[in-house]
């Protein structure tokens, strides 16, 4: 339904329900998928930001029926890993460093980091994104590398997202026990 607002016989306005009419230039992607292809992204926001973006694209992706939303978000994923590339290479903020930190003896079942760099699976997903915009797959290939994208991004998302360092009682260090110099 749509609500429109009309003039009734006093002039005052009134809102009332009119019967939604399919038109040649009806849009084809549903609102709330057409909203998250809005949301604006850049290489100055945060590395969380990103992710949460990315994060919701891809939960759509794997849910989505029509074939022109897919391909949105596909595109929208490939953008979004080109994005989340860049702010990789970034430093981490002071609020974010403060969220990715624990208190010393809490580390020591945290962190499993991954063998491969984040940049690399980063590379991964948006690599996945292509294949996928490519239509060149059969139906269950294409369910196939979806579900994959999904669960090599997950597995970036969450390694990105967990702790990585701790408050000691000379400061601040890597959960690893890397030194923390310029933190990216």
């Amino acid at each position: 339904m749509q609500l429109t607002r009309s003039h009734t016989m006093t002039g005052t306005d009134s809102n009332t329900f009119t019967q939604q009419k399919v038109t040649g230039t009806q849009n084809l992607i549903a609102g709330d998928i057409a909203a998250l292809l809005k949301i604006p992204m850049g290489a100055k926001d945060d590395l969380f930001y990103v992710l949460n973006v990315c994060r919701r694209c891809v939960g759509e992706l794997i849910e989505t029926d029509s074939h022109v939303e897919y391909i949105a978000l596909c595109g929208r994923l490939l953008a979004g890993f080109n994005v989340l590339r860049v702010v990789l290479d970034n430093p981490l903020p002071k609020y974010l460093i403060e969220q990715l930190t624990v208190e010393e003896g809490y580390s020591e079942a945290l962190r499993t980091a991954l063998e491969t760099e984040s940049e690399t699976i980063c590379d991964y997903c948006a690599a996945l994104s292509m294949v996928l915009l490519n239509q060149q797959l059969s139906a269950g290939q294409q369910i196939q590398i979806t579900d994959l994208l999904y669960e090599v991004f997950i597995m970036l998302d969450q390694d990105l997202k967990a702790p990585r360092f701790v408050r000691t009682k000379k400061g601040l260090a890597m959960i690893d026990g890397g030194i923390v110099s310029g933190v990216h």
